[in-house]
């Protein structure tokens, strides 16, 4: 079967065949139609990942949509964080407890470009976040993640959303998905323009950490609840003291690698029907499986996902 392989860390994949994958007796062999390039599959294959160096060759994908059975599934892989084959091939196997059953209406690609992003975004939202209905919530970023966050902040009945982007694309896109108001990240006095945007904020969702994550808790109400899910601005945050006592924040991290099984399925079937209602999606950029070493590190378009 045609499928991406990854034959050096630190290297894109090519376009190689592969044999067919065999399933075991709790497993089950899934007809992909659709695999995203996340970033976690970018950072398993550069091999500097907490994971390890993974072994090579291997197929990359730890996520992608497909069917069994004729039956539309969203599935999960270990690949580059365990041994096996990902989701960027013809074919995947999968362990059956993993299977998530989707509903109708979901185009595979939009749902594949969503996925665990989405998923990140809705319990760091929901769940860790205690979002309520008509708070005002800071978003930061807007990736995969934070496009989604702003959208299901929302449908959670969130009273005002602020985002925050770098680039003037990315201030469309947040306005896109329905923010309220708009920071740059290049602003000067950059606190100032947070506390000036959200009019007191309950919560901030905060892929970034560093420098921006310190001026937008400048923005929380006391009380104010802060969750990380990542730290692509800088792995440390210059916050004083004072601004954590003074406002009694709460601050909590989020990752999907706590989830049960239960939880993970849970959120993807609800991100699922928001998907194929038309209330949620995520800029991506479709690309068949041949072109995939050129896609590999492409962003221009959003989230790439690759079409067997």
């Amino acid at each position: 079967m045609r499928a991406a392989l990854i034959t050096r860390p630190g290297q894109p994949p090519s376009l190689a065949h592969r044999d067919e994958p065999a399933a075991q007796p709790d497993e089950v062999l899934v007809d992909v139609l659709a695999a995203p390039i996340t970033p976690l599959d970018l950072l398993c294959a550069t091999g500097t990942s907490y994971f390890g160096v993974p072994a090579t060759p291997y197929v990359p994908g730890v996520q992608g949509v497909g069917t069994v059975d004729g039956r539309a599934v969203w599935f999960p892989t270990s690949a580059g964080m365990a041994a096996g084959d990902g989701s960027m091939a013809a074919k995947a196997v999968v362990r059956k407890e993993d299977l998530v059953f989707l509903p109708d209406g979901v185009e595979p690609a939009a749902l594949a470009a969503l996925g665990l992003s989405a998923v990140a975004a809705h319990l760091a939202l929901t769940w860790r976040g205690e979002l309520k209905p008509g708070e005002c919530v800071i978003v930061l970023g807007v990736g995969a993640v934070g496009q989604a966050a702003i959208q299901l902040a929302r449908l959670a009945g969130a009273g005002r959303v602020v985002a925050a982007a770098r680039s003037e694309a990315g201030r469309r896109r947040a306005v896109r998905a329905g923010a309220d108001a708009v920071v740059s990240l290049d602003s000067d006095h950059l606190a100032l323009q947070f506390v000036e945007a959200a009019e007191g904020a309950d919560l901030l969702l905060d892929p970034l950490f560093g420098a921006p994550a310190a001026a937008a808790a400048q923005a929380l109400r006391p009380g104010g609840r802060w969750v990380n899910l990542g730290g692509s601005a800088g792995e440390t945050c210059p916050i004083s003291s004072s601004t954590l006592r003074s406002r009694s924040l709460r601050i909590s991290g989020y990752t999907n690698n706590e989830l049960t099984a239960q939880q993970r399925a849970e959120a993807i079937s609800t991100v699922a029907r928001h998907a194929a209602r038309g209330e949620l999606v995520v800029d991506h950029e479709v690309v068949p499986l041949d072109d995939v070493t050129d896609a590999w590190h492409r962003t221009t378009h959003g989230r790439v996902v690759l079409i067997p």
